[in-house]
């Protein structure tokens, strides 16, 4: 374990999420994600009579997003096997508010936007969000050399999208020599 060791403690909740990238034999690509939460102990819901034992799933939810080459999504499909309330599993359809968006910069912005609040299922909307990175690291995975997208001024998308491609970085000054810049120094210097 590369974290430093911890205090004494006890666990209280248990969250695994799953995502893998899919290319189609149709040439669109599925994403599909997978999120389990489980306590280690007997966890009581307000609303239902029987608690749910330790270890069984509090949530069970996968959802699939099929998108094209340009990540613009044609379609998501949501199940919620298992929730804590039995009306949970009528926010599945409202994933499809996305349908059509492109998973692009903004995209986490537009998820919170349309499915904030009582619109959606919390934890299926926050599944789109990791789920996009995902995407988008499977399709760099297949394409062809790094990625060399400019704005409108030329400029690598990429420049300052992350700590490896901030301006001031040796990443920045191996893939885009030209717009490195000494720390301290400014991109107009």
């Amino acid at each position: 374990m590369p974290l430093s060791d911890a205090t004494a403690r006890r666990e209280i909740h248990h969250r695994v999420i799953d995502m893998k990238a899919y290319k189609r034999e149709d040439g669109l690509f599925d994403v599909e994600a997978h999120l389990v939460d489980r306590k280690p102990f007997t966890f009581k819901r307000a609303t239902v009579a029987e608690p749910i034992p330790p270890g069984e799933p509090l949530h069970d939810l996968w959802v699939r997003v099929t998108m094209d080459s340009d990540c613009v999504v044609r379609r998501i499909e949501a199940s919620s096997d298992v929730t804590p309330h039995s009306i949970c599993k009528e926010a599945e359809s409202s994933l499809g508010l996305m349908v059509g968006e492109r998973i692009a910069s903004g995209w986490s912005s537009k998820v919170k936007q349309r499915l904030r609040g009582s619109v959606s299922c919390t934890h299926l909307m926050e599944m789109l969000i990791p789920l996009a990175t995902t995407a988008l690291q499977g399709l760099m995975g297949i394409r062809k050399g790094p990625n060399r997208s400019v704005d409108g001024q030329g400029v690598p998308v990429k420049l300052n999208s992350c700590y490896a491609y901030d301006v001031h970085r040796d990443v920045v000054k191996i893939l885009w020599p030209e717009h490195h810049r000494a720390e301290g120094e400014r991109a107009g210097d």
